[in-house]
């Protein structure tokens, strides 16, 4: 089907508001050029993840202070595939 053709069907409502989580993990890399921040962390339930390590948006701000090796609580929100750090601390 074209998308000519599906004009005038209803059509779901694609959208997904973005989840909110938080974690507890292990620093093990910072990129202050992309703000970005690595961190081995537990199971997320609040968004059905298991233990892994992964990337994270941060600001700079966000990233001052912090270390390789820190061990942090953090909170996250999930959009389109991507995670950003809203607060994280020691």
């Amino acid at each position: 089907m074209k998308m000519d053709d599906m004009n005038g069907m209803p059509m779901k409502q694609q959208a997904q508001q973005a989840q909110q989580a938080t974690a507890e993990g292990r620093i093990k890399a910072i990129d202050t050029a992309k703000q970005r921040v690595t961190i081995a962390h537990g199971a997320v339930p609040a968004v059905q993840w298991p233990p892994m390590t992964m990337a994270f948006a941060a600001t700079a701000e966000q990233l001052a202070g912090l270390a390789v090796g820190d061990q942090v609580t953090f909170a996250f929100r999930l959009e389109g595939g991507a995670a950003t750090i809203l607060s994280i601390k020691k």
